[in-house]
């Protein structure tokens, strides 16, 4: 197995734990009939071209891949023939990685994060709970993101115009990138975050969140692990569950289905975490309506 997060980050254990449960429930036992190799950390296409490479190495007769999208393409390239599970993966279409959602066609099929209407809702969530936000910047990498701006930044701009907010649009490349975007955006009054889907900010979530707190400035961000590190909210889909849900795959794969047939799917769960805690330090009041709908409340 191939992903973005590091081997000894809790949201990787999270995931490597209910991808073998989930196998394990279907026959699948590491130790007696099944050997995972995992490598960590594959947040470019160098990494993750390096990554698939050593696993080539090894002999491996299928791969999942949670990478960016482009990274991913890399892997397919590395493996031309070996069947392939992406997950998390943004519009593998538009990247050459399957011929249709439908009927993927090649080597590769997976479990993709594309649902641009959520960006909506990061607007929405982020109003409620902070009203006093005027502006949020809109941060992400457009390298590592590609489909952010043509695909989710409409939908984020459309709901702004909604709740009275200005969206600024925020490119980052570089630890220091993120520094700088969000102290400045933190000296202005009415100041807000909103960080989409994009696995460069995943791999610097913990900064993101840090550099936040510092300038007090309230975050929501696409995935489980920011909020848990200390955003203020976080609303996306349960890339866990994609995880758990594609230990199916493996299973059909291994017992003689080819990856072209078997449809790319979309996300069907999707969390909503609250930080009570960042909300107390930001002054903020979290409406007792969202806490009671809310798949997690951190205290």
């Amino acid at each position: 197995m191939l992903g973005v997060t590091l081997e000894n980050d809790p949201q990787s254990s999270r995931r490597a734990i209910a991808f073998e449960q989930s196998l394990e429930k279907l026959g699948w036992t590491v130790g007696r009939n099944l050997q995972i190799d995992y490598r960590w950390g594959a947040s470019d296409n160098e990494e993750a071209r390096a990554a698939a490479e050593q696993l080539m190495g090894l002999g491996s007769e299928l791969v999942v891949a949670n990478s960016p999208p482009p990274a991913v393409r890399g892997v397919q390239q590395v493996f031309p023939t070996v069947p392939i599970i992406f997950v998390a993966v943004s519009e593998p279409m538009a990247l050459g990685l399957v011929a249709s959602m439908a009927k993927p066609g090649g080597n590769a099929t997976g479990f993709t994060n594309l649902e641009p209407s959520v960006a909506g809702k990061w607007v929405e969530l982020l109003k409620e709970i902070a009203p006093r936000v005027k502006r949020a910047a809109f941060m992400f990498n457009p390298e590592t993101a590609p489909l952010i701006a043509p695909l989710f930044l409409p939908v984020a701009e459309a709901a702004a115009s909604k709740f009275g907010v200005e969206l600024i649009v925020v490119h980052v490349r570089a630890p220091a990138d993120i520094d700088a975007a969000i102290t400045k955006h933190g000296r202005e009054l009415g100041g807000g975050l909103i960080v989409p889907p994009d696995t460069f900010t995943t791999a610097n979530h913990k900064l993101v969140v840090e550099v936040a707190a510092r300038n007090q400035l309230p975050a929501i961000a696409a995935f489980q692990y920011f909020a848990a590190a200390g955003a203020l909210i976080s609303y996306g889909p349960d890339v866990v569950d994609q995880f758990r849900r594609a230990a199916s795959y493996v299973d059909r794969i291994l017992r003689g289905e080819k990856p072209g047939d078997l449809p790319v799917q979309q996300p069907t769960k999707f969390e909503l975490i609250l930080n009570l805690k960042t909300a107390k330090a930001l002054d903020l009041d979290v409406p007792l309506q969202l806490q009671q709908i809310a798949d997690e409340v951190i205290e």
